[in-house]
């Protein structure tokens, strides 16, 4: 239950990223479940491998590069959803994965974090 609410949260989050940077381009709900799914999937697998490779810079960088990462992943995920999906560049990556960090923490600290806090009071 708690992935599908990611999920959804994710497809969410990258809807809104879409309508706000016009060189971040989704085609419909679907694409952008699908670019959901897709971008999980990566983050389970690619992204543990990549920041392993790249600690040395992560560590330098104070984690800035954690971001560069994350563009990484959005990259990947839009060179496999084909046209569906399309980034207008690496500069677009950055800037959307940053945006989609900061939806992220605040979707956490706002909505999820006091709604945990209110069950686990029952």
């Amino acid at each position: 239950m708690k992935w599908l609410l990611s999920l959804f949260i994710n497809s969410v989050v990258l809807i809104v990223v879409a309508g706000y940077i016009d060189t971040f381009h989704l085609e419909s709900l679907t694409a952008a479940i699908f670019a959901s799914i897709i971008l999980s999937i990566l983050n389970v697998i690619v992204r543990p491998i990549l920041i392993i490779l790249t600690l040395p810079v992560t560590v330098l960088s104070l984690g800035l590069f954690l971001f560069v990462i994350n563009a990484i992943t959005l990259m990947i995920t839009q060179s496999i959803m084909g046209d569906s999906f399309v980034i207008d560049g690496f500069g677009t990556a950055m800037i959307a994965a940053i945006i989609i960090s900061i939806l992220h923490l605040l979707i956490q600290k706002v909505i999820l974090d006091p709604l945990t806090e209110k069950r686990n009071r029952k």
